[in-house]
């Protein structure tokens, strides 16, 4: 496993860092979470993502059980706070951000979170309030860092031009062969202020495997099958989609790799790319998953399958 500078920020994380959206506490039962997490660490894999709204707390929760007994300065862990805990509790407020960071610290066993983000801007709150909030408790020892999630350049530049308050080091969008969008301007803003990007959805919720194949119903243990994840993947399941990953296959191989983990190299070959958020509902799938650090792709073989990908790229 290789590891990454995240922003302006003393951390180091892994290129390959563990998620739990939609799985833990959700969608995977809490021994084979627990189960996924050691086999993380086994293979190098020193960060975790979560966020307070995922299963309403239990994805925290779960984790809190895994991680508990394990040296704190073993691992890197990020969580998140915005969407609706509550009817009442939701957002980015001065009451709603000490009052979640409480909450996710009681719920993940710990005394502070290394990375706490933003899931999404607050048009609500004025962002001053929600950045003076995050100062105090970054300086109160509750959390070392602060990032976001799904932020627009404006609201970026807006949040560092306020004075006397803690910097961002990290953010968090969407990125993948699939989904380019922050390739425009979120990630040359983010250059612009040391900030990296730790990416979620790198391989389209598994699309990018090739599992999902035109004309077939969706393996019955993956997450298309999913009562609990399917929808969440509903977009993506699209034959023209299926059909033009298929024609990855020899690419991949040239490569010397799965479809999945190069996808995950394509994803890393980007510089501001501190790390490539992936699920796993077992513990192999990190085993594949976490090779992709390793990898080295010609970038003609990329060029390539960018070109095939063309035409269902979605904000290229």
């Amino acid at each position: 496993m290789k590891y990454r500078q995240l922003g302006s920020s003393d951390l180091r994380v892994s290129e390959i860092s563990l998620g739990s959206w939609l799985t833990y506490g959700v969608g995977v039962e809490r021994d084979n979470a627990i189960a996924c997490v050691d086999r993380a660490f086994e293979l190098g894999i020193n960060f975790i993502d979560t966020a307070n709204v995922y299963g309403r707390g239990a994805a925290e929760t779960v984790l809190g059980e895994a991680l508990v007994g394990r040296p704190r300065d073993s691992y890197i862990l990020a969580t998140k706070l915005f969407a609706p805990m509550s009817d009442t509790d939701k957002g980015l407020s001065r009451a709603q951000v000490f009052k979640q960071i409480d909450a996710s610290l009681t719920r993940l066993r710990t005394d502070h979170v290394d990375l706490y983000q933003c899931h999404r801007y607050d048009p609500e709150t004025p962002l001053e309030e929600t950045m003076e909030a995050l100062s105090e408790i970054v300086r109160a020892g509750k959390v070392r860092y602060i990032g976001f999630s799904e932020w627009s350049p404006d609201q970026i530049e807006a949040a560092f031009a306020i004075p006397g308050v803690e910097r961002f080091v990290s953010s968090q969008p969407q990125y993948s062969m699939l989904w380019r969008r922050p390739e425009k301007k979120v990630i040359p803003v983010c250059k612009a202020h040391q900030v990296s990007q730790i990416v979620w959805s790198p391989l389209a919720q598994g699309v990018l495997t090739g599992k999902y194949l035109p004309g077939a119903p969706p393996p019955a243990d993956s997450r298309a099958a999913s009562d609990a994840m399917g929808s969440s993947i509903a977009s993506w399941m699209k034959p023209e989609i299926f059909e033009a990953v298929q024609q990855l296959r020899p690419i991949a191989a040239e490569a010397g790799a799965t479809l999945g983990q190069f996808a995950l190299a394509w994803v890393l070959r980007e510089p501001n790319v501190a790390s490539a958020i992936v699920g796993a509902s077992r513990p192999s799938q990190l085993d594949e998953n976490a090779a992709a650090s390793d990898l080295v792709v010609d970038p003609a073989l990329f060029a390539r399958a960018e070109a095939i990908l063309a035409p269902v790229t979605r904000g290229a």
